[in-house]
C-alpha cells in the first residue's frame, strides 16, 4: 500500500494490526511515485507501508485500508510469498486469525 503521509500510513497501520487484519505493519519510507490518473501523469511523495496477512484475511483487510484511506483508488496488492520460514509463517496465520467475538 502507499499513503499520502506518514500520520495516515501510521494510522492505518495501526487500525489494520489492532484489528488483526495483519499481524504486522511497516512503513518503510518516502518513495517519489509517477502515474497515471485521469489522463494525467502525476507524480506525489508518498509513504511505501508493507503488511503481513494471510490470502483468508486479504478482502478484510482490503476493506478496513480502503475506509481508512484518503485516496479514491488506493493502491492495494497481495505480492505472491514464494517461500518463508515455517514459524514466522505460523506466527502471521496465528495473529490474524478471527477472534471469537471479534
Amino acid at each position: 500500500m502507499t499513503a499520502s503521509s506518514r500520520d495516515e500510513a501510521d494510522r492505518i497501520c495501526s487500525a489494520v494490526v489492532a484489528a488483526r487484519l495483519a499481524a504486522a505493519a511497516q512503513v518503510a519510507g518516502q518513495i517519489t511515485s509517477r502515474y497515471w490518473w485521469r489522463g494525467e501523469i502525476n507524480e506525489a511523495d508518498e509513504w511505501l507501508v508493507l503488511m503481513k496477512t494471510t490470502m483468508e484475511r486479504f478482502e478484510d483487510l482490503a476493506a478496513k485500508v480502503r475506509e481508512l484511506h484518503s485516496y479514491e483508488v488506493p493502491q492495494i496488492v497481495a505480492v505472491p510469498l514464494v517461500a518463508g520460514t515455517a514459524d514466522y509463517l505460523e506466527w502471521i496465520r496465528q495473529e490474524t486469525a478471527p477472534r471469537p467475538g471479534g
